[in-house]
């Protein structure tokens, strides 16, 4: 195996890890078995919200394998456009890339995803891949629910990230972003997430992935969960209602943004974790993080892609400049 050099990795604001699959998005609406036409794009929850924070002027890792394939090469080619630090990715040379097929949906309404991720090169991420002076070099750990799910080894992986960078004190946000079939059981689905939320100091579920994890069906309900096993912040994402979040000290509903026509839904929620935690480590409080989170996860729906149409700093800046204040 062989591991890419890139030696600026020094300092990152933020670290994250997981699978980077090429994304194949159907040009013509229709069941994907009578699709004859794709553009080629790039997916993974973890690596949106990479290229959305290093949009931003942040300095992020990503930590990851992929197979030693045309797909591999097009997952390093997207972190070096993006100026996403590489170090820690490897090339393997005895499994393959990932890739998944999504349909073109119309109306604003979710795309069928297919995915060919069996045995790829980054379900073999592990221990191994640790590296304490890199990884401990970042200030925060931005982790989803899709890493641990991939592998046993993947799993370990996550929560060792987790345990390790809070023990050093840095900051944790948590995405559930469930994806109940990758997981041996709801049952443990549940309890692995929840153990790594309770490692977290932002968690950031869905009202659907709240319920589902907790138990509790109701914003309020949910964000008390995880307050009382460790969160400082939790953030519960209501769709077109908007968000609501609670910390120790008060809590409160932040309306939706408008969007004219919803394009394509898929990274909207890796959209709203941009918003947020780009915030948060600039300094702002809660409900402003999440105003910013609501505003890029509505950019992401207005165009085809998982990460299209997330901001550049400059783009960021004029759109919070000319906003109508929350």
């Amino acid at each position: 195996m062989k591991q890419p050099n890139d030696p600026h990795a020094v300092g990152l604001d933020v670290l994250t890890y997981g699978e980077a699959m090429t994304l194949f998005v159907a040009d013509d609406p229709g069941p994907l078995a009578q699709v004859n036409r794709f553009t080629k794009r790039i997916a993974g929850a973890d690596l949106n919200v990479a290229i959305g924070l290093a949009r931003l002027c942040f300095k992020v890792g990503w930590m990851s394998r992929v197979g030693n394939d045309s797909f591999g090469r097009y997952v390093l080619d997207t972190l070096a456009k993006e100026h996403i630090d590489a170090q820690r990715v490897t090339v393997d040379e005895r499994y393959p890339t990932g890739f998944q097929l999504k349909s073109k949906e119309i109306g604003g309404l979710d795309p069928s995803i297919e995915y060919f991720r069996r045995g790829s090169a980054a379900s073999h991420l592990s221990i191994d891949d640790y590296s304490a002076d890199y990884a401990l070099a970042a200030r925060h750990l931005h982790l989803t629910g899709v890493a641990p799910a991939i592998s046993a080894s993947s799993h370990d992986l996550a929560f060792h990230l987790a345990r390790e960078m809070r023990a050093a004190g840095k900051t944790i946000s948590f995405d559930p972003n469930l994806r109940p079939t990758l997981w041996p059981s709801r049952e443990a689905m549940v309890a692995s997430l929840n153990s790594l939320a309770a490692l977290a100091d932002w968690v950031l579920p869905g009202i659907g992935e709240g319920a589902i994890l907790t138990g509790f069906d109701t914003p309020e309900e949910i964000a008390r969960f995880y307050l009382d096993a460790g969160a400082r912040g939790v953030v519960v994402k209501l769709g077109a209602r908007g968000a609501y979040f609670r910390t120790a000290d008060g809590s409160g509903y932040v309306a939706a943004q408008p969007v004219a026509q919803v394009v394509d839904t898929v990274g909207a929620g890796d959209g709203f974790a941009v918003g947020v935690v780009s915030a948060l480590l600039e300094g702002r409080g809660l409900a402003d993080a999440v105003v910013r989170g609501n505003r890029i996860g509505a950019l992401a729906v207005q165009v085809i892609g998982d990460s299209e149409g997330f901001p550049t700093r400059a783009e960021l800046d004029r759109i919070e400049q000319t906003a109508t204040p929350a």
